[in-house]
């Protein structure tokens, strides 16, 4: 069964056949600042289990840091995927986009010494200064 997601414009549409993998919720600033949030939860998937289903006209790429490059929609925004060119075969989603449950969770918060200040973690998941 695939998952699918959306932009927030609608104007993106994907889904992903695959498993889901290292599902983390990520605190850094970097996903903090992309997101507007207070962090944000990711899953890895294989890059041939991803697809665009609609409006790949409408994505834009930005290296972010040397060889990582977050594409979001160029009409909302909306954060869309991540690729790295050490390692192409992956790439790295966030949950917000998703339109279906994807039936994992997070198991584990990373990066929690970026964490911002203003929130404060309260499940019981285990805690890393970094990813591990």
């Amino acid at each position: 069964m695939a998952l699918s997601g959306s932009c927030l414009c609608g104007g993106v549409r994907y889904e992903v056949h695959g498993r889901l993998t290292e599902v983390i919720n990520c605190h850094c600033s970097m996903c903090r600042k992309l997101h507007a949030s207070a962090f944000r939860t990711r899953a890895k998937v294989q890059a041939s289990d991803w697809s665009i289903v609609d409006g790949q006209d409408l994505l834009k790429f930005y290296e972010s840091s040397p060889g990582e490059h977050k594409v979001f929609c160029s009409t909302c925004g909306s954060s869309i995927y991540t690729k790295f060119d050490s390692n192409p075969e992956f790439y790295a989603f966030p949950f917000g986009t998703l339109d279906s449950d994807p039936g994992v969770r997070a198991d584990r918060h990373v990066f929690v010494k970026n964490k911002a200040p203003w929130f404060q973690i309260t499940d019981d998941l285990p805690q890393y200064s970094e990813n591990p």
